[in-house]
């Protein structure tokens, strides 16, 4: 099959705004600012019935969501092509009611929208869960590493990429964002196969995606790097650009997240100079989903 070939470049973002109805005000702004094409929304904290679809349509976007009442919810936008939804639920618990995962294919990229469990207190049910929902999560997403599409995986993932620098080691060192079995969880999905977008167009600069309110932890870059952009190796070929829109965050009543977006070009990004392709282990190809 030959391979899937984009209809134009690919602008994709994750934007966790905590109250998709309280902070309306700061998305659409943000919309009209960057003007990306695919936005994945974490923590809608509102119901299917009150998400403010007209206002995302007069802004130029389609939307899919899957909405809860006063936590979770989330949600895909596009201006770039029609939403075709392939998942609403990450599947391996019946029992999970929680609104986290969503999953669609947007001009030929399946684009994957997360939001992944706090898991706080740790030692507890529901840091159980987390690691619980983070194995379902590389369960699932097995199957769609090596579709002969690109796959986009996007949202908060409720743990911090990097060591957490400026902050105090002490504050956060019961935190199940810094739990060893998180960070093991997040490592199993890089082993196998998945690109972190950040890291592999930054290696070594220290990049945040959210910071506390209070006590001025943005204003001193006192943050924490937990949205996150993985691409399958399809995607992973095609990714020209990474980078943390911080004008929102210095905004009032905004997030404490901010955008971050990643680019996607038509053809095959160069590779950097020394570069060699990273090696994994040799699958079964799986095939491309009918709706791609």
């Amino acid at each position: 099959m030959a391979p899937v070939r984009f209809a134009i470049a690919v602008k994709t973002a994750t934007y966790y705004v905590n109250g998709i109805n309280g902070r309306l005000p700061v998305l659409l702004r943000w919309l009209e600012l960057a003007a990306p094409d695919i936005v994945c929304r974490q923590e809608l904290k509102a119901p299917d019935e009150r998400f403010p679809q007209r206002a995302i349509r007069e802004a130029g976007y389609e939307a899919i969501w899957h909405g809860q009442n006063r936590w979770n919810g989330v949600a895909i936008l596009s201006r770039v092509g029609e939403i075709h939804e392939t998942r609403r639920r990450l599947p391996g618990d019946p029992a999970d009611e929680q609104s986290r995962y969503i999953e669609a294919a947007v001009n030929c990229v399946l684009i994957c929208g997360l939001y992944l469990p706090n898991g706080n207190p740790r030692l507890g049910p529901k840091f159980e869960f987390k690691l619980r929902w983070f194995e379902r999560l590389q369960n699932h997403l097995t199957g769609l590493l090596d579709l002969d599409a690109p796959v986009v995986c996007l949202g908060d993932l409720q743990r911090h990429a990097d060591r957490p620098r400026r902050l105090c080691a002490e504050r956060w060192r019961d935190d199940a964002l810094f739990a060893p079995e998180v960070c093991a969880a997040y490592a199993r999905l890089l082993d196998q196969g998945w690109t972190d977008a950040v890291r592999a167009l930054h290696p070594h600069e220290t990049i945040y995606t959210f910071w506390k309110y209070w006590r001025g932890a943005f204003e001193r870059n006192a943050g924490l790097r937990i949205d996150h952009a993985l691409l399958n190796p399809v995607a992973a070929k095609r990714l020209v650009a990474a980078e943390v829109d911080t004008r929102p965050r210095g905004w009032e009543k905004t997030s404490d997240h901010a955008p971050l977006c990643i680019e996607l070009s038509e053809g095959a990004a160069p590779r950097k100079r020394g570069e060699s392709p990273r090696k994994r282990p040799v699958r079964p190809k799986s095939r491309v989903l009918a709706s791609l």
